[in-house]
Parts: structure tokens; C-alpha cells; sequence
């Protein structure tokens, strides 16, 4: 069952010529029990995107669209009943616990708060909730009594956490719950993240930087640019095999455990995101793109569906046609793609794609009934499975962890997909022109046709 569904959603700060968007047309979808990440770099949009699911936007802010929980829109609630969705239907962790504690309320105080004003408890009744609570994520009940400055950043970000657990809501929103912990901690908090939601069958929409903590924690996986989705789909296909040029440089940022290249050679994004205010043309993310094209700069990309189980994506060849062809690089000859050159506006060179493994770069495409392969692909008329499951990965993939609920797919395993919908519909969804829907290299679609592509 959808829980939380996002339509259409854009924020825009400020009005008329100073006018912001931060986000711009966001649809996601949330059952109750499933995980969903929200990845990106600092000002794509993820913290307003997390704000607006319960209206905790300043006054500057505009929204349209549609944020439905359990069916009920959240834009168009009065203040009365918004006040009462707080705390109790979803509930917020927000960024950065020492901000958000009351410095001078003794924690326990600011625990029982939503309880007697949601539940309408008794003090004492209140009080013994609170100790349930701190014990529940691993601190003595007595702790209650102790101010925020008093506890390490561990302690308050399960301060956090108990109080967004106070009313038993249905969805809770962790905005960056690990931010500036370290190591350690941060695998305490997440493993407390995962275990309260599994027992208590509560929704969790997290936000962070790290694609590798979000792969671990999340059903699904959203990454977000420029405040908008250019990939979603199964959280661990997104993180290991990602089609989106942008999404593969945020997982080839981290050096990977047991990869002497990763540590030895590690890569970067050159450039910054796009100031709001002032968007590129086409597709936000062409001018540090290393694999754009002139159709990048031209035409807004938007979502395409890949579908799921033994669907391919197809990655578009080398050899574009005149209307289609690769921008290059320094140094590159005109229409080759600049799989490691510089971006069309210039800079250090981005990070190269990774072939498919077991194939060369310049070989033949791998033929249709070929297993499933990890991939980052800039093969010529390169096939990419999603694996053949739903989990992006070929069967019994060493390393891999099976997903918590039984399912191919890191569903439940009854045919419902991560996000509790039907294994159908568990779809991987990219906004890249340089990405083909499935038969584009099969005579379906002809190459620079404008049909090929996203958009």
C-alpha cells in the first residue's frame, strides 16, 4: 500500500523576477515498511524536497504539486490538521541534532512534548513513555533528566530519533541522520534506523550524501540534481550499476573496499551544481558532463522507465548521428564520445565510464541472452541488464547481500517490488539522452531519430 506519493512537486523561493526553484517536478512513491534514499550533492534539493512532505518550508516558499499521505494531501491541509499530521502521521530527524534540541529543556521535557500535546497523556504517563523511548535507541531511561550539551553527538542523534518515534508515526524523514559522526556511530545510528523500521513497519525517507550508506539502508534509491530526479530505481542497481553520467560519478567518488584503483586513483566531479537561479539550457547537468551531447544542451531530459527483471537499457553508441553527436572535448575528434575528456564548458577531465566488465570498450554489444553484469558502460551499442532479478545484479553475485525481504528485488518477497508495488512495476528510471529504451539497438528505434533517448 502508497503510503506517501509525490506529484508534480516543485518549491520555488521568492516570487516573480527573484523567483528560486529548488525543486522542479518531483514524483516518488513510498509503502509503508519500505526505505527510499535521497541522494545528491549540497543544494540539489533534497532537504526542501524532505521539508515540503510536511510543509516545514518558510513563509518565502511556494509549492504546487501534489504530497499525499495515506491519500490525504498535505498542501491542502488547514493549519489545524497539518498540526495534527505532525509528529503523529510522519515525523522529521532533522540535520544536525545540537541544532535542533532546545538548548536549555532538559531532553526529557522535549521528548514528552509531542506526546501530551498529540496524545494528550498524563505527566507520569508521559515520563515513562520517555523512558520506553531512550531505552528503545540505547540510552538509560535516566538520561531524560540531562541536557543536550551534556550528551556526545551520538546520544543526541538518538535523542532525535526517540522523538520522532513519541507518537508512533507511520513515516519518518531523516535528513542527513549521520551527518558529522563518526564511523562507528554512524553504523550504531543506522543500524537502529533499520531495526526500528522493520519492527515497527514505519516508512523512512532518508536523506544523505553518501550513496553507499543509502545502498545499505534503502529499498530504493532516488538521486536528485539540480532539484530534480534523474535516476531512481532499486537502491543497490543505483549505486553499482548506474546509467545516469551523474549518478556514476557519485559512486565512483568513493574508493571502494578491496579496489586498489579506487584508492589509488580516486575520482571526482569537477565544477559545482548550477546555481538555481540561473539554470543551464536542456539538461542541468551538461556542462560537467564528460558524455554530453548537443541534444544535452538543447532539450530538458526527463524520467524514462527501463522496467524491471530481465529488462535491458541500451547505452547509445559511439558513432551519433549529425543531429546527435557527442560534444568533444579537448583534443577529442569531432562526434566521438569523450568517455574520460573534458566537460563541453571546460575544466578538469570528469571521470571516465566504466566499461561492462568482460567486454572491450570498442567490441561487439553483448549478445541478448548474456547474464546480468555490474556496469559502467561506454561500450559501443553496449546491452546493460538490470540482472535477472530485479536487484541489478546477476543471480548469486559474490559479495552481494541479499535484500531484507526474501524478494528478488529487496521486496517482501510475496511478488511486490521494494517499494511495495507489483515486481512489474519495480522500475529503474533515468533521465539521460545518452540512455536508450530497450530495442533502440535492435531497428525499434533509429539512431538520431529523437525517439531513442529521454528526451
Amino acid at each position: 500500500m502508497t503510503l506517501l506519493e509525490i506529484g508534480g512537486l516543485r518549491v520555488t523561493y521568492g516570487t516573480g523576477a527573484t523567483a528560486v526553484p529548488a525543486v522542479r517536478g518531483v514524483d516518488l512513491t513510498l509503502a509503508a515498511g519500505r526505505k527510499l534514499g535521497i541522494a545528491g550533492e549540497s543544494g540539489c534539493g533534497k532537504t526542501t524536497l524532505a521539508m515540503a512532505v510536511l510543509r516545514l518550508l518558510p513563509a518565502s516558499a511556494r509549492l504546487s504539486g501534489r504530497v499525499l499521505l495515506d491519500g490525504e494531501d498535505v498542501l491542502t491541509m488547514n493549519w489545524g490538521r497539518l498540526r495534527a499530521v505532525r509528529w503523529a502521521g510522519a515525523s522529521i530527524v532533522f540535520q544536525g541534532a545540537m541544532h535542533a534540541l532546545n538548548p536549555v529543556q532538559r531532553i526529557g521535557d522535549q521528548i514528552a512534548e509531542p506526546i501530551l500535546l498529540h496524545r494528550g497523556a498524563t505527566p507520569a504517563a508521559a515520563r515513562a513513555r520517555v523512558g520506553e523511548l531512550l531505552t528503545q535507541v540505547g540510552l538509560p531511561a535516566a538520561r531524560a533528566a540531562a541536557y543536550p550539551h551534556e550528551l556526545s553527538g551520538g546520544q543526541r542523534q538518538r535523542v532525535m530519533i526517540a522523538m520522532a518515534l513519541a507518537c508512533d508515526p507511520r513515516l519518518i524523514v531523516a535528513d542527513e541522520p549521520t551527518t558529522a559522526l563518526d564511523v562507528m556511530i554512524q553504523a550504531q545510528i543506522l543500524g537502529l534506523i533499520g531495526r526500528l523500521v522493520a519492527e515497527q513497519d514505519i516508512a523512512l525517507l532518508m536523506i544523505s550524501h553518501d550513496l553507499a550508506v543509502l545502498a545499505d539502508v534503502c529499498d530504493r534509491l532516488a538521486v536528485m540534481y539540480a532539484g530534480q530526479v534523474v535516476e531512481e530505481g532499486p537502491a543497490r542497481t543505483v549505486y553499482s550499476a548506474a546509467l545516469h553520467p551523474y549518478g556514476q560519478a557519485l559512486a565512483a567518488a568513493f574508493p571502494r573496499i578491496g579496489d586498489p584503483a579506487s584508492r589509488r586513483a580516486p575520482r571526482g566531479l569537477p565544477g559545482d551544481p548550477p546555481d538555481p537561479a540561473a539554470l543551464p539550457p536542456g539538461c542541468a547537468f551538461h556542462p560537467r558532463c564528460a558524455v554530453a551531447v548537443e541534444r544535452c544542451a538543447r532539450e530538458e531530459q526527463r524520467l524514462t522507465v527501463f522496467g524491471a527483471g530481465d529488462t535491458e537499457a541500451v547505452v547509445r553508441p559511439r558513432a551519433a548521428a549529425d543531429d546527435d553527436r557527442a560534444v568533444p572535448g579537448p583534443g577529442a575528434p569531432a562526434g566521438d564520445l569523450p568517455v574520460a575528456d573534458a566537460p563541453p564548458g571546460g575544466g578538469e577531465p570528469g571521470p571516465a565510464l566504466r566499461p561492462v566488465p568482460g567486454t572491450d570498450a570498442e567490441g561487439p554489444p553483448i549478445p541478448p541472452d548474456a547474464p546480468g553484469e555490474e556496469t559502467r558502460s561506454g561500450g559501443v551499442g553496449t546491452r546493460v541488464r538490470t540482472g535477472d532479478g530485479r536487484d541489478g545484479g546477476p543471480p548469486d553475485a559474490p559479495g552481494t547481500v541479499p535484500a531484507s525481504g526474501g524478494g528478488d528485488d529487496g521486496g517482501p518477497g510475496d511478488g511486490t517490488s521494494a517499494d511495495g508495488v507489483s515486481a512489474d512495476r519495480a522500475a529503474h528510471r533515468v533521465a539521460c539522452v545518452r540512455v536508450a529504451p530497450p530495442g533502440a539497438c535492435d531497428g525499434d528505434r533509429g539512431e538520431g531519430s529523437g525517439e531513442g533517448g529521454v528526451g
